[in-house]
C-alpha cells in the first residue's frame, strides 16, 4: 500500500513514516501544501495523511477540496490537534474520509488508515468488473481469465490471488498482505503456501507468454505487471 503523508512538523513525520514502514507501507512524505498536492495529483496512492496546520498559513484542507474538484477520490485521514466538534465536522464536509486528533495512538492511525483502504478496494471491486494487464484479460463477474486469447483455468485460491496482485499491479505485494489479504490470516502459520500457489499461478498465466508478468522481488515480496 501506498500512502503520501503531508506533515511539517519533523519529529510528527519521521513517528508517522517510520511506524507505517514497519507496517509494510510504502510511505512518501511532504513538508508543506505545495508539494504535498503535487505529489497528490501526479502520482497514484492508496491512502493519504494530511495534517491541517501547514507552513505559511495553508490549511490542509485546501488541498483535500482541490484534490474533491478534480475527481480524485483516494481516501484521506486528515490529522490534526483541533479537536473540537465543529473542526471535525469540517474535516469531513471539505472532502476528508476520516479525522483524527492529536495526539494519538499508532494502532489506531493504522487500524483508521487499513479500514479506508478497505472500503476503497471494495468499491472499486464494485464499480470495475474487469481487469487488463498486457495481453491477459480478467472477468471479475464470470472469474474468466484469458491470455492472447487462451482461456486459463485457474482453482478459486488461485483466481483471488491473481485479482489481488492484479488490483496492486506494478506495487511491491509483502508475504504479510497476501497472508491477511488472500488467505485471511493475520499471522504467518510458518508454511511455504503462498510459495506453492506463486509457482502454480506463474506457470500458468505465464509459462508460454510474453512478456512475464508476475515477478519476484527479492526481500520484499512480488510485483505483477509488464515492468518487473
Amino acid at each position: 500500500m501506498r500512502v503520501l503523508v503531508i506533515e511539517d512538523e519533523t519529529d510528527m513525520a519521521r513517528y508517522l513514516c517510520d511506524g507505517l514502514r514497519l507496517a509494510e507501507y510504502e510511505v512518501f512524505h511532504c513538508n508543506d501544501a505545495a508539494s504535498g498536492l503535487f505529489q497528490a495529483q501526479h502520482s497514484k496512492w492508496d491512502v493519504m495523511i494530511v495534517d491541517r496546520m501547514l507552513p505559511d498559513e495553508q490549511d490542509g484542507l485546501q488541498i483535500i477540496r482541490a484534490l474533491r474538484n478534480n475527481q480524485n477520490k483516494t481516501p484521506v485521514l486528515v490529522l490534526s490537534a483541533l479537536a473540537s466538534l465543529d473542526e471535525r465536522v469540517k474535516g469531513l464536509r471539505e472532502g476528508g474520509d476520516d479525522y483524527l486528533t492529536k495526539p494519538f495512538a499508532f494502532p489506531e492511525l493504522l487500524a483508521r488508515l487499513e479500514a479506508l483502504t478497505r472500503r476503497s478496494t471494495t468499491s472499486v471491486a464494485e464499480t470495475s468488473r474487469s481487469i487488463k494487464i498486457a495481453d491477459l484479460s480478467i472477468d471479475l463477474s464470470t472469474r474468466r481469465v484469458e491470455r492472447a486469447g487462451q482461456v486459463i483455468n485457474l482453482q478459486p485460491r488461485e483466481f483471488r490471488l491473481l485479482e489481488y496482485l492484479a488490483r496492486n499491479q506494478n506495487q511491491v505485494v509483502t508475504r504479510t498482505m497476501l497472508l491477511e489479504s488472500v488467505w485471511d490470516f493475520h499471522f504467518d502459520p510458518g508454511t511455504n503456501v503462498i510459495d506453492v500457489q506463486i509457482s502454480r499461478l506463474r506457470t500458468k498465466i505465464d509459462k508460454g507468454y510474453s512478456p512475464p508478468l508476475l515477478h519476484t522481488v527479492r526481500g520484499a515480496g512480488y510485483k505483477f505487471g509488464i515492468d518487473g
